[in-house]
């Protein structure tokens, strides 16, 4: 036994850095802010909005069995058990999502302390992930249906198709040899990595969301077992949630349709894109004026990437409060693909918003490589709203039943295999 005491003594000198890098390991907290509508629909209306955006272009949804999904700071979603009173709800149009990581009681519950201003309750209960979370897997290419015709992609804002326009690609091709000329650029993501060690808001103790005048602006404090008890912050206009985008549109299908909005408070960019379907044919449109098809750039991004696409033209510039869709790409007849009826379609916008950091000391300007926090904040921001191109959503809204019958098929929907195949590749 005494020649096992060299090995233990080294052992033990090895294993003291590691513990000490493990207790100064810094405390993180994610904040996720997101406003999320649908043109002309009365605010009243809203709830569940977020979740239709995310269903119809990409995000996961829940549904059926009487369980829930919560949006949360890692970008994913969590679902949860169903609540009395909640069955069948979706997300609402404005989120607050938070991830906590305490590397000192990781998976602990722990709880953020908001203004009472907010409207929201004294705190937000951290809740760690029920034991049944799973991050959404990817859909593989042997599950993507086949699908026929062909998709069609203008892009850049103005009243007619310019010279070159549609890219065209067709269906009955090996996906490999034109997912390339959909990919485009996407947003990095940049989102926590969720799992057991985090604690999570909304979740299964409380689904208390924003409301349209909640303002997040004050002192918020985490408190929890082994949570620092200087883990607290001020969050000023900059780091509120965003206001929702006052979109407006005139025209139909069969023309131009011009696409008009008021400045968002703290937008550093835009980005729009459309998608529709003509007989078999996809028809997409972004507002991006380098030919990019713009299905990967709906998700938050920094303000430096944000000034810098719109330096590359991928994005509108926050001055921007126009943009026109190309006459009659989405009316059927030669400009929408040239086969069958037109089947409409859905238009998404997205104002990228600010993101904030906070940290505990703060950074000193000239920090050495191996330089730690005590506990960070990133907050980030930003608002997005749907609408039907040529349709006027308050009419409807005022009208009959939005459900569609059995055998009706909503506008602007995407055929199943077809919305399989995108989600496949761009839902993230």
């Amino acid at each position: 036994m005494q020649s096992l005491q060299p090995l233990a003594a080294v052992a033990a000198l090895v294993c003291v850095p590691l513990a000490a890098q493990a207790q100064t390991a810094p405390t993180q907290l994610w904040i996720d802010l997101s406003t999320s509508t649908m043109t002309g629909m009365p605010e009243f209306m809203q709830s569940g909005v977020g979740g239709v955006i995310s269903g119809l272009f990409g995000g996961n949804r829940g549904g059926g069995g009487g369980s829930h999904v919560y949006g949360h700071a890692s970008g994913r979603f969590i679902q949860q058990g169903s609540q009395p009173g909640l069955t069948g709800a979706l997300p609402p149009s404005r989120v607050i999502d938070v991830a906590l990581y305490n590397p000192r009681k990781p998976g602990t519950e722990a709880a953020l302390f908001v203004p009472l201003t907010m409207g929201m309750g004294e705190s937000l209960p951290l809740v760690p992930p029920s034991p049944s979370f799973k991050e959404p897997g990817e859909a593989q290419p042997g599950e993507m249906p086949e699908i026929k015709g062909r998709i069609l992609i203008y892009w850049g804002c103005g009243e007619a198709v310019r010279a070159g326009q549609p890219k065209v690609i067709n269906l009955s091709n090996n996906p490999a040899a034109w997912a390339g000329a959909l990919a485009g650029r996407m947003a990095p993501e940049r989102a926590a990595r969720v799992g057991a060690q985090h604690a999570l808001y909304p979740n299964e103790k409380n689904t208390v969301n924003p409301r349209a005048d909640t303002f997040l602006q004050g002192v918020h404090q985490v408190r929890g077992e082994g949570v620092p008890e200087s883990m607290q912050f001020t969050l000023a206009e900059r780091q509120d949630l965003m206001p929702a985008i006052q979109l407006q549109q005139q025209g139909d299908p069969a023309q131009s349709i011009r696409l008009s909005w008021q400045p968002v408070p703290r937008a550093a960019a835009y980005h729009l894109h459309a998608m529709g379907m003509a007989g078999d044919d996809m028809v997409l449109w972004s507002s991006a004026d380098n030919g990019d098809a713009g299905l990967g750039l709906f998700d938050y991004l920094t303000e430096t990437t944000a000034t810098q696409w719109v330096k590359n033209k991928v994005l509108l510039s926050p001055e921007t409060t126009q943009c026109a869709v190309p006459q009659g790409i989405f009316a059927g007849g030669q400009g929408g693909g040239g086969r069958g009826e037109a089947g409409g379609a859905m238009l998404r916008m997205i104002a990228y918003g600010p993101e904030s950091h906070f940290s505990h000391p703060v950074r000193p300007p000239k920090a050495p490589n191996n330089w730690q926090p005590e506990w960070s904040v990133r907050v980030r921001a930003k608002s997005q709203t749907m609408a039907m191109l040529g349709l006027d959503m308050a009419g409807m809204a005022g009208g009959r039943d939005s459900t569609p019958a059995p055998e009706e098929k909503p506008a602007g929907g995407l055929p199943g295999a077809a919305g399989s195949i995108l989600r496949g590749i761009f839902g993230r």
